[in-house]
C-alpha cells in the first residue's frame, strides 16, 4: 500500500502556489475512531476517490465506478499516494495543467470502525492488515453505512502505488444492501449541498480565468 514514503510523494506532485489543495503540514490524528472521505473527482476521468484515515495519512483508492451499494458487486480501487487528513474538508478545482487538473466535491465522510482479525478472532492493527492484503470496516457516514472489506488481488505489499498494484473494493455479504454511488454528474456534497458544476462554475466566476475553470469543468452540463 503506497512506498512508505508519507506525504513525500503527495507534496512532490502538487505546486501549493498554483493548487488550492492543503498541503497537509499541520494536521495529526485526533482522538475517536478514525476518519473517511468519499471525493467525486471529474479528472482526465471522472472517477471516485476513496480514503480512509490511517495514523496521520488518508490511505487513497481510485475507484472508477464508486462504492458497490451490494455484496454482489465488486469495484476496482487502485491505490493512490497518501493525502493529507485536511484533504477531508477539500473541495474546488484544481486548476487544469496541475496534477489531477479538475473538480472535487466531497460525496461523503464520516468515520469507520475497524473490524480486521485473525484466524482466532483478535483485533489486528488496520495498517498491517492493509499491508497483508485484506482489510475490513464498518463506515458510518451520511450516505454509506455498514460493512465493507478491500482485497488486493495484484501486486504484493511493497508494490508502490499505481505500480500494478489493484484491490476490489467490496459490500460484505453481512451488511447487507446499502447506498451504491450515483450519477457522479448529479450527485451533491456532503459538505456543501453543491454539484461538480455549481463548483467549477462558481471558482469561474471568483477568479475570472473562465478558461481555466472551464476547462477543468469541460463536460459537465
Amino acid at each position: 500500500m503506497g512506498d512508505g514514503n508519507g506525504l513525500r510523494d503527495y507534496r512532490g506532485r502538487r505546486d501549493f502556489g498554483r493548487t488550492g489543495e492543503p498541503s497537509g503540514r499541520g494536521a495529526a490524528a485526533g482522538a475517536g475512531r478514525p476518519r473517511f472521505v468519499v471525493q467525486i473527482h471529474d479528472a482526465s476521468t471522472l472517477h471516485f476517490d476513496f480514503r480512509l484515515q490511517v495514523g496521520d495519512v488518508l490511505k487513497s483508492w481510485s475507484v472508477p465506478k464508486g462504492p458497490p451499494g451490494d455484496p454482489s458487486e465488486k469495484r476496482l480501487a487502485v491505490p493512490t499516494e497518501d493525502h493529507p487528513l485536511e484533504y477531508e474538508e477539500f473541495e474546488g478545482v484544481i486548476a487544469a495543467g496541475e496534477y489531477g487538473g479538475g473538480t472535487v466535491i466531497v460525496w461523503d465522510r464520516g468515520d469507520y470502525e475497524q473490524l480486521s482479525h485473525d484466524r482466532r478472532g483478535r483485533p489486528v492493527d488496520f495498517a498491517a492488515s492493509l499491508e497483508s492484503g485484506h482489510a475490513r470496516f464498518r463506515l458510518h457516514g451520511s450516505k454509506l453505512r455498514g460493512e465493507y472489506a478491500l482485497t488486493r488481488f495484484r501486486g504484493g505489499p511493497g508494490a508502490a502505488a499505481g505500480e500494478d498494484a489493484a484491490w476490489l473494493l467490496v459490500r460484505t455479504a453481512g451488511g447487507g444492501r446499502g447506498r451504491g454511488a450515483p450519477d457522479p454528474r448529479r450527485a451533491r456534497s456532503a459538505r456543501t449541498g453543491r454539484t461538480l458544476a455549481r463548483v467549477a462554475a462558481e471558482e469561474a466566476g471568483r477568479s475570472g480565468e473562465t478558461g481555466e475553470a472551464g476547462e477543468a469543468g469541460d463536460g459537465q452540463a
